[in-house]
């Protein structure tokens, strides 16, 4: 029973009691009120049952609805805490975003500054690559400015080389006559050798160009008034190889020589030989007086060394005698004069290949520690009492020969080049009426003379519009030989008899011929 119910009950007893001396009409009303009561009380007890109901039902519902609330508000605070979350999250993203944004904005901003760096670096770069390439442009084309001006220098070395080879006979010192006194003097005062000694000084100041003047000694011959000259004559690297040089644009760039033509750099050499001998001629006729020397006898020799066996060697290449009435017909300063050929027309012994140091035989040879002179090729005072023609040398028969048609009366000899071992000549015969242009030939052999020979020099007189030919040889010739001499009328073959006789004749000289075997119809004294 609810406390309502209990409440309501208690009064209607206490009412009841209060109210018990009343009859049975009291009674029933007690009862009826008893039941009233307790009809109201189950009333009230229902009353109060359903009020306790819609209390609980209130309560129910209002717990329902505050665990709804609670639910709401959970769910609520849930979604705000969600709401919050997702708030939060986003901030967080958000804020991670910006953070990400703004470190991307960092790296966005280093990778500009980077790159802006970068760019900066690379226009440096590439600035100072252009201005390496412009300095390397600059410096390759003044390397090759400056090679281009040491190809011109060199160049132009090389053609003062060449102009000073050229002018070195040209161009010779003036006033050397008037140191002939002092050296007439210097004899007087110290003898020959005072002599030597003031042409050597004189000689000495004379200029010469650059590597062109080289060592000499000089001896005196009074009794003969002879002045022997020996002189060192430059080595072939005076005469340039290259022709000029030019600028090679190559990898790297280089100044080279053009090369000169073999040929072209031995006659270089050849004629400066001949200059330099001439002139040395010329200055020693110079600076003596007439009366004191008369003939000037020249070697010229070279230092340098045997590329076969490498030691040290000194070939002369032009050995020379000549008197001062011929040299001073020679116009040494004409331009046209050819030094080789005028060395030839004053009968010089010279190399036939100078440049390869080919050697000759002095004509006269000297000891100048006692200034005397011993003849080697000069071959009348130099042979032996019984030379063998045979075994003479190619030097040693031409000036043999040439000595011969000298003592006979030819004049202006001039040798030429030959292949045969023999001599090509050119010769003069001053006689009024059989003179004329003269040819000579010979032959240094040991068998007889083809025939071909003969026609050859027939062509050679044909060619030369010479008035004679002669061919001597130390042999014999054929029958057919002698029948076209014959026919020509202008042909002189002189056989190994015939000059063995001349040189008896004219140079007092009992020559030997070497033959294998006697010639037909000859004799054994024809040869010994």
């Amino acid at each position: 029973m609810s406390l309502v119910a209990r409440s309501t009950y208690g009064a209607v007893l206490i009412r009841v009691g209060q109210s018990g001396g009343g009859g049975m009409a009291r009674k029933k009303s007690l009862a009826a009120q008893v039941v009233q009561a307790y009809r109201d009380a189950q009333k009230a007890k229902a009353a109060e049952a359903k009020r306790q109901q819609q209390e609980q039902a209130r309560r129910e519902k209002a717990a329902a609805q505050a665990q709804r609330q609670r639910e709401r508000e959970a769910a609520k605070l849930e979604r705000d805490q969600a709401q919050e979350w997702v708030r939060a999250k986003k901030e967080k993203e958000r804020q991670e975003a910006e953070q990400a944004r703004k470190a991307e904005q960092v790296v966005r901003d280093l990778e500009k500054r980077q790159a802006a760096r970068e760019r900066e670096a690379e226009l440096k770069k590439k600035a100072l690559a252009r201005e390496v390439a412009e300095a390397a442009k600059l410096a390759k084309q003044r390397e090759a400015e400056q090679l281009r001006q040491e190809a011109e220098e060199r160049t132009e070395a090389v053609r003062q080389q060449v102009a000073l080879m050229q002018s070195v006979l040209v161009e010779r010192p003036s006033g050397l006559r008037a140191h002939r006194g002092a050296v007439e003097e210097a004899l007087l005062r110290q003898g020959p050798e005072g002599l030597m000694a003031a042409v050597d000084q004189v000689l000495a100041a004379v200029p010469y160009p650059e590597g062109l003047r080289g060592a000499w000694r000089s001896a005196f011959a009074p009794e003969t008034r002879e002045l022997l000259l020996e002189i060192d004559l430059p080595g072939q690297d005076v005469a340039p190889t290259a022709a000029h040089y030019r600028f090679k644009a190559s990898v790297p760039p280089a100044v080279v020589p053009q090369p000169r033509k073999d040929a072209e750099v031995k006659e270089l050499y050849r004629t400066l030989v001949a200059r330099l001998s001439l002139r040395a001629i010329d200055e020693a006729f110079a600076v003596t007086p007439h009366s004191l020397v008369n003939v000037v006898a020249f070697n010229g020799h070279v230092h340098s060394k045997d590329r076969a066996t490498g030691k040290a060697i000194r070939p002369c290449l032009v050995s020379v005698r000549s008197s001062r009435e011929t040299f001073e017909d020679l116009v040494l300063d004409e331009p046209e004069l050819d030094p080789v050929t005028c060395l030839r027309h004053l009968n010089a012994v010279v190399s036939q290949h100078p440049y390869d140091l080919e050697p000759v035989r002095p004509v006269v040879t000297f000891d100048l520690s006692k200034y005397k002179r011993a003849p080697e090729v000069d071959v009348v005072a130099g042979l032996d009492n019984r030379p063998d023609l045979v075994a003479l040398d190619p030097i040693e028969f031409e000036h043999l020969v040439r000595r011969l048609f000298e003592a006979i009366g030819l004049k202006a000899w001039v040798t030429q080049a030959s292949r045969d071992d023999g001599v090509d000549a050119v010769a003069t015969n001053e006689d009024p009426i059989m003179g004329g242009l003269c040819i000579i030939q010979a032959k240094r052999t040991k068998n007889t003379v083809p025939t071909e020979a003969v026609r050859a020099l027939a062509g050679v007189m044909h060619d030369k519009a010479a008035a004679k030919g002669i061919l001597v040889t130390t042999a014999w010739f054929g029958k057919a030989s002698h029948d076209f001499a014959q026919r020509t009328g202008r042909m002189q073959l002189i056989d190994g008899r015939g000059l063995k006789a001349l040189l008896q004749e004219h140079l007092n000289i009992d020559a030997l011929i070497g033959l294998p075997k006697l010639p037909p119809g000859w004799e054994t004294r024809d040869v010994r």
